[in-house]
């Protein structure tokens, strides 16, 4: 196994997992296509010789099927939080997670490319209340039915340098005297990007982790409230947290959806009412220990 295709490979985890499997002696022959809508965005990945970015759009069927050929496995790593209106799930994912792995699903077979690891998320299900975990338990079901060599990988919320989580926290508690926080009591079991990167990779290279999906969580369960005070503290800026009720959550949620790039969705209120934990006993797989959070966040908090 020579040639990966990565879809998504130039994001927060993606990145990760090409620089996770760059450094393995077992990968030292691998080659990396790494698609982008923004090319300039990629600076960080071309110091990597073997990795090939390509300024495209990976929704082209006719695009994907000229990525996919010569490949010999593929990772599929695009999702979104927010999304513009419109679609069944309420929330423009339709088109990023149920659509594109579809048309992966399509253009893997046409080029004999089976092997796919696929990155979804904790508790996803066809019933949740969430759009976000809907369109995601569907793109599962897509890529499932393709009959390909898949594995699934099922994170709970990620954090590391450079994360969208514990970084925002952090930035927020620099200007904002308190916290009015939606869905303080919600669960969350954060893991480490690159713990989540050496796990795609272990899979990548054992043939025994076709077919199987994997719930991916640290070693400790925090609520929101939790993690919001500890990334403002870490970062020096301690801040009171304010729990809102419900229906004032609601009404914050919605009006954040007008604010670009806004913290909070009323989707994103629906999926925290799912805790997004493991199961009593969960663990890493392949002997893997999931690193605590409060020996990784400090490192990068603090800048």
């Amino acid at each position: 196994m020579k040639n990966l295709l990565v879809i998504g490979g130039t994001g927060f985890l993606g990145s990760a997992i090409v620089r996770e499997l760059a450094r393995r002696p077992a990968s030292a022959d691998f080659s990396f296509t790494l698609p982008t809508r923004r090319e300039a965005g990629a600076k960080h990945l071309t110091v990597l010789p073997t990795a090939r970015v390509v300024q495209c759009d990976v929704h082209d069927p006719a695009t994907l099927a000229q990525l996919m050929a010569g490949q010999d496995a593929v990772i599929s790593l695009v999702g979104i939080l927010k999304g513009g209106e419109g679609d069944p799930y309420g929330k423009g994912f339709a088109r990023a997670h149920v659509e594109l792995p579809r048309k992966i699903a399509a253009a893997a077979k046409a080029a004999n490319v089976s092997r796919v690891l696929h990155v979804s998320a904790l508790k996803t299900s066809a019933d949740a209340p969430s759009g976000y975990l809907r369109s995601k338990a569907d793109g599962e079901a897509a890529l499932c039915d393709a009959g390909l060599d898949l594995t699934i990988f099922r994170p709970s919320v990620i954090f590391g340098r450079g994360d969208s989580f514990l970084t925002l926290f952090a930035r927020m508690a620099a200007i904002a005297p308190f916290f009015p926080l939606a869905g303080a009591n919600a669960r969350f079991q954060p893991v480490w990007v690159e713990d989540v990167a050496a796990t795609v990779a272990d899979s990548l290279l054992c043939a025994d982790s076709i077919g199987a999906a994997y719930d991916l969580c640290g070693p400790t369960q925090y609520t929101l409230r939790e993690l919001v005070s500890y990334a403002a503290a870490v970062a020096g800026h301690p801040r009171a947290i304010i729990g809102l009720p419900e229906a004032i959550a609601w009404l914050q949620a919605w009006a954040m959806e007008f604010i670009p790039n806004g913290p909070m969705t009323r989707d994103n209120v629906r999926s925290m009412r799912v805790p997004s934990v493991c199961d009593e006993g969960c663990a890493l797989p392949f002997g893997r220990v999931a690193t605590a959070l409060e020996v990784v966040a400090p490192t990068y908090l603090r800048d």
